[in-house]
């Protein structure tokens, strides 16, 4: 493996073992949680949706009730589902909602009131609880709430703190304030940082199930809260929320596999058509990062990036060819004027439907797996650290800014870079697109591979399919696939993002003489919780280091 001396993850790190059951979250407090309720009788749903309440509480930037996301369950019995509670535009929203008088984008969908949306994690939760738990709801709120009323500070919240936006943008917004910036400042390690209002909230879902959240005081909250700030979020919208089962994206890669998710996600379709294109080149024989590995990948991006940028969206709203974009052939099509000796100018890349049809996007992720061979890959997002930076009076709830996934304006690009399309403009009720893909992954014969997702707004994708060739392609156990280096391109911008220190020099000058820009990025790409089964039936796993989470099993 081609690693840049001083890459400070070791790929001589261990992964995690344990022989039944594993969790992987990015924080140790909540997967203590998840082990906890699989080893008193729960399964791997039970657990995930007690993890995913646990983050709201101690990953206030990422882990959320006030947002939304995506949730792949593959049961023992074959089951594959995928569930979609993404966030949805309020009733009042409109097109052109964020332009300014110029008809120029500002920064009213990345912070503020105005920029959330309706959150979906309550009713998601809830629904896949009914369908699949096997505990008690209350038995899966109750460790939520304890940590709630207080848990010990320690550097993995603090590091939340540290980015600048952060820090400037709660302290616009006295209620938010009052909760993470007590004196001004948060609180210090080792102090019991304790969250009453939350505390209320989480016991009313506890309660009353979604009603907890979406009818009564909470939702009065909610209201009272947009009113104050010129948001848009009214009672009618939230309870007019609902999740939304759909059939999982299913792509073949190297005789696996892949189940990732669909559409109002771009996740599972640019996973699968990144996949096909490559399965015409050996990756597998190509020294790993050196250039020529590194700029197949960066071709294969540009061309399925360019496709979701222009055809996907919300499914309610919008026809798209996805049977098209997921299918082998069409990869291999894509495939056809990729060169080896150059990189082609994103400029002259476009969506390509219509010419094959005429010749022929802070976010969170849990991996759990459970005895049995139950598995949820959960993704979950208020998208960017700490949403909105709107905590809602009296709840303890940080609202999303997922309305700048949205298309605020076609052309224009988003805080994550994405130019996106007609497509996927603002509309009432609509889900905007994302690029989350919590995805797990079948052997040939049908078992259970893979547990696997990221945050990373659009590095999501890239990430997680870095990871899987890691193992499918080269060999690599989950810690060496989840530790190597990572590198990203979306067509738009025209470049190739590196981590910072991620490549050599020589894989650098490389892939420059093959007409590659690259720029490394100034923070890490992703957050990689990773459950891996092992040929005798046992599991490795490994929560990404990059940002502190913790993988355990027993």
């Amino acid at each position: 493996m081609n690693w840049p001396q001083g890459w400070p993850y070791s790929a001589s790190t261990p992964p995690v073992a344990a022989p039944k059951a594993m969790v992987a979250t990015t924080d140790r407090y909540a997967t203590e949680v998840g082990v906890s309720i699989m080893r008193t009788g729960g399964n791997a749903v039970d657990a995930a949706v007690a993890v995913s309440f646990a983050l709201a509480v101690v990953n206030p930037e990422a882990g959320n009730i006030g947002g939304g996301g995506y949730m792949v369950v593959r049961m023992a019995d074959g089951t594959a589902v995928a569930q979609d509670h993404r966030s949805q535009a309020p009733g009042a929203a409109t097109r052109d909602m964020f332009l300014d008088a110029n008809g120029e984008v500002g920064d009213r969908s990345v912070i503020g009131h105005l920029s959330a949306a309706v959150p979906g994690t309550v009713r998601g939760l809830w629904d896949a609880h009914k369908r699949f738990g096997t505990r008690d709801w209350e038995d899966l709120l109750e460790p939520a709430i304890q940590l709630a009323r207080r848990f010990v500070v320690g550097d993995r919240f603090l590091r939340s703190f540290t980015r600048g936006e952060v820090l400037g943008g709660l302290s616009r917004f006295p209620s938010s304030a009052r909760v993470f910036l007590p004196g001004g400042a948060p609180p210090p390690k080792g102090e019991r940082f304790s969250q009453p209002d939350l505390t209320r909230t989480l016991e009313r879902i506890r309660d009353n199930g979604p009603a907890g959240f979406y009818d009564g005081e909470t939702a009065e909250r909610i209201e009272a809260e947009m009113k104050r700030g010129g948001g848009l979020i009214t009672w009618r919208d939230l309870a007019a929320y609902t999740a939304v089962w759909r059939e999982p994206i299913r792509a073949r890669y190297r005789g696996h596999t892949i189940l990732s998710m669909p559409p109002s996600s771009s996740g599972g379709v640019t996973l699968a058509e990144t996949g096909h294109i490559l399965e015409t080149f050996a990756l597998g024989d190509l020294p790993w990062h050196g250039p020529r590995h590194i700029h197949l990948m960066a071709e294969a991006w540009r061309r399925a990036y360019a496709d979701r940028n222009a055809y996907l969206a919300d499914p309610d709203f919008v026809k798209m060819p996805v049977e098209t974009l997921t299918s082998p052939a069409y990869g291999a099509w894509r495939a056809r004027d990729i060169s080896l000796e150059k990189a082609t100018p994103s400029s002259e890349v476009h969506p390509g439907v219509d010419a094959y049809q005429k010749e022929g996007k802070h976010t969170t992720h849990i991996s759990v797996v459970d005895a049995q061979r139950n598995a949820v890959a959960l993704t979950t997002t208020i998208n960017s650290w700490y949403g909105s930076k709107v905590v809602v009076e009296g709840t303890g709830i940080v609202l999303n800014n997922d309305m700048d996934d949205f298309t605020s304006k076609v052309g224009a690009a988003n805080q994550f870079g994405l130019v996106q399309g007609e497509a996927n403009q603002v509309a009432p009720g609509k889900r905007m697109l994302s690029a989350m893909a919590p995805t797990v992954v079948l052997d040939p014969d049908g078992g259970l591979a893979m547990v696997l997702g990221t945050p990373g707004g659009s590095t999501i994708i890239t990430t997680v399919f870095q990871v899987i060739s890691n193992v499918l392609d080269h060999g690599m156990d989950i810690a060496q696939a989840v530790l190597a280096p990572r590198v990203h391109h979306q067509h738009l911008p025209d470049q190739i993002h590196c981590e910072l220190g991620g490549l050599t020099p020589d894989t650098r000058a490389g892939l420059e003489a093959l007409g590659h820009k690259v720029k490394e990025r100034e923070e890490l790409s992703g957050d990689v919780e990773a459950i891996r089964v092992l040929p005798d039936g046992s599991l490795e796993g490994l929560a990404d280091p990059r940002r502190g989470g913790t993988a355990l099993g027993f």
